[in-house]
């Protein structure tokens, strides 16, 4: 099984547990730790070690794959480490603080994220914008 195939079948697990926020970070030529990383939240504790300790049984039913699991009795960053793809599992105020999208993402995709988010704040401070 090729890593963009195991990426689809974690992308698919995440959805059916309704995964939040779901980014993939294409990392070949840039680690050699794994190809993908996957960041995405849960609502809360429960959810997310329940995503992750879904994810890992279907992995194994589906692909006879062990992948190695961090953080699932706290629930707040869980870790699966799949070797081809890294999956990060988060409560969005753990999330939020660690950012881990801007340490991996590419810098033009940081930029284009930042810009968007500036044009949007300056068509709310637009006259007869919804704000004003």
């Amino acid at each position: 099984m090729t890593s963009d195939q195991l990426l689809d079948r974690i992308l698919a697990s995440l959805d059916d547990d309704k995964a939040e926020d779901v980014v993939t970070i294409d990392l070949r030529g840039r680690s050699a730790m794994a190809d993908h990383m996957v960041i995405a939240s849960g609502r809360n504790a429960r959810q997310v070690a329940s995503i992750a300790e879904k994810l890992v049984e279907r992995l194994k039913e589906q692909t006879g794959r062990s992948a190695r699991i961090e953080g699932k009795e706290t629930g707040d960053w869980v870790l699966i480490d799949t070797d081809d793809v890294i999956v990060h599992v988060f409560r969005p105020e753990v999330r939020d603080f660690y950012q881990l999208e801007k340490m991996w993402m590419p810098a033009d995709a940081l930029r284009s994220a930042a810009l968007d988010r500036l044009r949007a704040e300056h068509a709310a401070d637009q006259p007869g914008s919804p704000r004003n």
